[in-house]
């Protein structure tokens, strides 16, 4: 494997790869209505892409009278109901990229803040073998938008984060995977996403490869080596400039001391 190797693909789950947001959606909804709370569209955009149980606590900083576990519970019961009454609705394009990383060779991960069970739930509905790991909201320390999860789903793989593409909907998704060291990638759904330095846009998965994905991973990676490049140039630049002063000075100074002996 070469420095500037894709070596694996790290998936956010709800909102990439799944079309699971207004499942989440209905189910927050429900549970703001019985208690008479409203749901304003900064309450909306702060729960796309944050942990489940910081976002059980924002609920119980709204006025929700539940332990963040029993909030949490109750999301995820009528979450797994919602993917059991109707099929799975895959984001466009997903399947596809999926089912050509694999016969690529490029292993990949899920990395949600979904609970485990969910995120099993979704994968028994692919073919086997497209996901080598898994890293779920309800197993790590740190959520989405710390680096923690996708750190732990490069490893998991047993490959460098710094080689690794993670594929992101929302803004706190893609500054986790940002933080990480990946090359965060991000295709907007629910939220827009906006042009940042620090992440590459798909307007859709629709129609990209193994062989796109592979491509874009090296054009970050070689713009990054040779900015690299150019700023060690700039420096040694600068460094030789400034010796080059510093000696006519010498000279300078030499030659009145000279004078002033003769």
């Amino acid at each position: 494997m070469n420095a500037e190797s894709l070596d694996a693909v790290l998936w956010d789950m709800d909102g990439t790869l799944i079309d699971s947001e207004p499942l989440w959606l209905r189910a927050e909804l429900a549970m703001l209505e019985r208690f008479g709370i409203e749901m304003t569209a900064a309450t909306h955009e702060r729960l796309i892409g944050s942990g489940l149980w910081e976002a059980a606590e924002h609920f119980r900083e709204l006025g929700v009278p539940m332990p963040a576990d029993d909030i949490v519970a109750e999301w995820v019961v009528s979450v797994t109901q919602g993917l059991h009454e109707a099929p799975l609705d895959w984001r466009p394009g997903a399947r596809e990229l999926l089912r050509s990383l694999t016969a690529a060779g490029v292993p990949c991960a899920l990395v949600t803040m979904s609970t485990r069970s969910l995120a099993e739930a979704v994968i028994a509905s692919l073919e086997p073998g497209m996901f080598q790991a898994v890293i779920a909201g309800d197993e790590v320390t740190f959520a989405k938008p710390h680096p923690e999860p996708y750190l732990l789903g490069a490893a998991a793989l047993g490959v460098e984060i710094s080689r690794c593409v993670a594929l992101e909907d929302s803004p706190t998704g893609l500054r986790s995977a940002y933080a990480s060291g990946a090359v965060a990638v991000g295709i907007p759904n629910l939220l827009p996403l906006t042009e940042e330095p620090s992440h590459q846009l798909l307007p859709t998965l629709a129609g990209v490869d193994a062989a796109e994905l592979r491509n874009l991973f090296h054009a970050v990676r070689t713009q990054v080596t040779d900015s690299a490049i150019h700023s060690a140039h700039n420096a040694d630049m600068s460094a030789s400039t400034a010796i080059l002063d510093h000696n006519i000075d010498t000279t300078r100074h030499l030659s009145s001391a000279e004078e002033a002996m003769q």
